[in-house]
């Protein structure tokens, strides 16, 4: 394997070649913005990007978010969450929030997560795949005639069916739940990703709401009661050898 080295000032060029795309994502059409081409983007997009960002989650209405969406995850039509429209000068009002997907060419109207069991996602009851069914919101199979439209029999972790599941599209909602909403940044289509823990399983993570400092206080509530228990133990078996030795 072919090694390559990259001065200080290339890595720095590809450090910002990064965050440019996870800024931009594909608006630029493929032609780099000129640097004032970019700042006039930041400009102009970035103050409404941190103001109406959507949080994107799959799972039941209101039960646990069992899965977050974030930018390279996966939609229905095959095509991620970043080539689906995520900005908005300002928010529609209606609900559910439909989310059409970019790509030229595409029929998918919103953005439709589906389950995966590994690298694959899970199957329609008529035993083919998502990408073998039609992207519209009708999602015939084009293998089958028997089919009337995808509908899986998996089960979540939370013990839940798959059609009891939504893609769910929130701010306010989230808010009013007690649910985090991290930190303002920004990047596009970073959905419902507010740490680390977010990346989790909803029923994998350790609090429902899947905010990184609960988790850290969580543990260190419990790395406390556990110490404040181990001490007291060590202390009543102190006191106990004291009496022995009274005794005698």
């Amino acid at each position: 394997m072919e090694r390559i080295s990259v001065d200080e000032s290339g890595l720095q060029a590809v450090e910002d070649y990064c965050e440019y795309r996870r800024i931009v994502g594909d608006d630029d059409g493929g032609r780099l913005f000129t640097p004032e081409e970019y700042e006039e983007y930041k400009r102009k997009v970035l103050p409404q990007r941190l103001n109406n960002r959507l949080y994107v989650s799959f799972g039941v209405p209101g039960g646990i978010d069992c899965k977050q969406i974030g930018p390279e995850t996966q939609c229905f039509c095959t095509h991620r969450y970043k080539q689906h429209m995520t900005d908005f000068e300002v928010v529609p009002s209606e609900r559910p929030l439909a989310l059409p997907c970019q790509v030229r060419g595409c029929r998918c109207s919103a953005y439709q997560y589906v389950p995966q069991i590994g690298p694959n996602p899970v199957r329609c009851r008529c035993k083919h795949f998502p990408q073998d069914h039609s992207e519209a919101s009708d999602h015939f199979c084009k293998k089958c005639s028997s089919c009337s439209g995808f509908n899986s029999s998996y089960t979540c972790g939370c013990g839940q069916p798959s059609p009891a599941h939504q893609t769910l599209v929130n701010k306010l909602e989230r808010e009013a739940r007690g649910q985090p909403i991290g930190k303002d940044v920004p990047y596009a289509a970073m959905g419902g990703l507010t740490g680390f823990s977010s990346l989790l399983d909803g029923y994998l993570a350790l609090e429902a709401s899947g905010s990184d400092s609960e988790r850290e206080d969580g543990c260190q509530q419990s790395c406390a009661a556990s110490r404040m228990k181990k001490t007291s133990t060590e202390a009543s078996g102190t006191i106990d050898c004291k009496r022995e030795t009274n005794k005698h």
